[in-house]
């Protein structure tokens, strides 16, 4: 049997310090599981995830790569045609949100077109409620001072909805930045085509006018 072609594809990754979570995020919003056994990501890990968003079929591509300095050579090549990356950090530990700001350029750094990628920022780990050092203001305050969206999460939770919506809330945002890019292509398409006939008009009226001067000319010779 022959699967339809989606109506949409994009590439997501997500990118953090080491042991932020990020396999647990994939593993939970992919394939709705959850291990307690940490293994550091060996470089790149990998899944599909097809979803139904506004009665379109869109195949989500999970990048989750290593956070490993060793590893950074490896994993700096996948951000390349990236749609979107999401940028985890343990709300436990005060490094990974300090480290941050690196992730950020390194995203700069790499990517094919920095302005058209979608950044989400991620807090995990919120339900280790008395271990939390980061809290959601500076979160929040973060993620305003990036300008991009900001999610809190629990990849622990079955219960909590936050990782499933973050990822839909992506999904809908990535459909909208492509229908506008279609958009404003098929308005500068059509400028173009407009450009073009008012050139030929123009150049077809001056060949007219010259053949009307030289054909007077003609007349009073």
């Amino acid at each position: 049997m022959v699967r339809a072609q989606p109506d949409a594809q994009f590439k997501i990754l997500l990118i953090g310090d080491s042991g932020v979570g990020k396999t647990c995020i994939m593993f939970r919003f992919a394939d709705n599981m959850y291990t307690e056994t940490f293994t550091p990501t060996i470089g790149i890990d990998f899944k599909i995830k097809t979803v139904r968003v506004r009665d379109k079929t869109v195949k989500l591509q999970l990048w989750d790569t290593a956070g490993q300095e060793k590893f950074y050579n490896i994993t700096r090549s996948y951000y390349r045609n990236a749609d979107a990356i999401l940028l985890v950090y343990d709300r436990t530990e005060a490094v990974t949100f300090q480290n941050i700001a690196r992730w950020m350029r390194n995203i700069d750094e790499n990517v094919s077109h920095p302005d058209d990628v979608v950044r989400i920022l991620v807090g995990n780990k919120s339900d280790l409620q008395n271990r939390l050092i980061i809290t959601s203001n500076e979160g929040k305050a973060l993620a305003d001072k990036y300008k991009v969206d900001f999610f809190e999460t629990s990849a622990k939770s079955e219960t909590s909805p936050n990782v499933n919506k973050m990822f839909y809330y992506l999904t809908e945002k990535l459909l909208d930045q492509r229908a506008n890019k279609s958009s404003t292509s098929i308005e500068q398409s059509d400028l173009t085509e407009r450009t073009a006939s008012i050139n030929i008009g123009t150049s077809t009226y001056r060949q007219f006018l010259g053949n009307t001067c030289c054909s007077t000319r003609t007349n009073d010779e």
